[in-house]
């Protein structure tokens, strides 16, 4: 079929520019039509590989060092070269690896996206529970639920009752709470021994076990009632090998600091290391506020002006206010059993230690409270 325009008392040379018009775009139309019939073979490399990367086991990394810390890094960078996972990542903004297992409540947290080499990645205004809560939601990823979490690698060990403390052993407790297997890493760092490169070769110390994990989750073969706490040696390309621990109750010493309130007036220092500058500035904006709406009411009241910018409702003439920092002092173990955590690591081996969320307590506890229980209440009237 010819496209053509008749001559009704139309200039020939105007008939003539419109024939040439509709010729170009009839010859256009048919090129796109080809174009979408037969789509370029990038375009169908990009679907192969997209096809390819969802086809992988999905693994979700967080942390309690925060997003930008090297062990999070390392063990990404280590994951995504590895090239048999689909790897995302949702960790807190900030370091948060003495939140424990604490939840953001009542309050709305950030969620932003950010730039980490070869994964989805996005950083959280909030714990490392908080990360894997909103990451196994459904509301921030694609998925519903990764194969596996890993929680790490923690500059510093969380062995015995430090794991209480644990951002990133919440991180992995949180996710055996929701159903998906997961692992904890630590690297017991030394000040003065260790640097950064550490967390490289810790990532490549642990890559057959998460090989290994992977696998068996796929065969059904993981443990489901736990999940494991990996502690690596302070020189982890020289390690012992795996081995199989105990928790224990080791801790540091807790040491809490005076801060002379002569050096630090305004404990400006203080705040300084331990918020943020944003957490600062939102905390003088409400103190503001309500001092401006004191003023306004109380004005209002007794046509009278407050000179004080203070916390409204607040007399600070009277109060004693200190201030301490608290800092771990490492102290001598007496127990000598090589099978448990602190043991095995200070021994150069990669202590595994596995973690359930039974509270149950032993038989002879229990029969101790019970014992007390009933000589407490013998007696006593209802």
């Amino acid at each position: 079929m010819t496209t053509s325009v008749k001559n009704n008392f139309m200039p020939p040379s105007l008939v003539s520019n419109l024939e040439e018009v509709l010729m170009r775009r009839k010859g256009e139309e048919e090129k796109r039509s080809d174009e979408s019939i037969e789509p370029s073979s990038s375009s169908n490399e990009n679907k192969e590989d997209n096809s390819e990367e969802c086809s992988k086991p999905i693994i979700l990394v967080t942390n309690g060092d925060g997003i930008e810390s090297p062990g999070l890094i390392c063990l990404v960078e280590a994951l995504v070269s590895d090239g048999r996972y689909n790897v995302h990542v949702c960790a807190p903004q900030s370091d948060k690896s003495l939140s424990g297992h604490s939840v953001t409540t009542q309050e709305t947290i950030a969620v932003t996206s950010a730039e980490i080499d070869g994964a989805t990645a996005f950083e959280v205004c909030g714990t490392p529970v908080d990360c894997v809560s909103v990451a196994l939601s459904g509301a921030l990823f694609s998925w519903s639920k990764p194969l596996l979490v890993i929680s790490g690698i923690n500059k510093g060990s969380s062995c015995g009752n430090h794991m209480l403390y644990s951002g990133v052993v919440a991180g992995a407790r949180e996710a055996l709470i929701s159903g998906v297997a997961s692992l904890s890493i630590s690297l017991n760092w030394k000040k003065d021994v260790s640097q950064e490169s550490d967390f490289k070769d810790a990532a490549a110390v642990c890559l057959p076990l998460i090989h290994a994990a992977v696998r068996d989750i796929e065969n059904n073969m993981f443990p489901k009632s736990c999940f494991l706490k990996i502690e690596i040696p302070t020189s982890p390309s020289t390690n012992k090998g795996f081995k199989i621990t105990k928790q224990s109750m080791w801790r540091c010493t807790p040491s809490w600091q005076t801060v002379s309130a002569t050096r630090h007036p305004s404990a400006s220092h203080f705040m300084g290391n331990q918020q943020s500058l944003g957490i600062q500035l939102a905390q003088l904006s409400r103190d503001a506020s309500a001092a401006g709406a004191a003023r306004r009411i109380a004005t209002q009241r007794k046509n009278v002006e407050i000179d004080s910018v203070g916390v409204a409702g607040k007399n600070d003439s009277k109060a004693v206010k200190k201030f301490f920092r608290l800092e771990f002092v490492d102290k001598e173990q007496e127990d000598i059993d090589e099978d448990l955590d602190f043991r095995a690591l200070e021994s150069g081996f990669v202590a595994v230690t596995p973690l359930t969320l039974n509270s149950q307590i032993d038989s002879d506890s229990q029969t101790a409270v019970s014992d007390w229980i009933s000589s407490a209440l013998e007696g006593s009237e209802p």
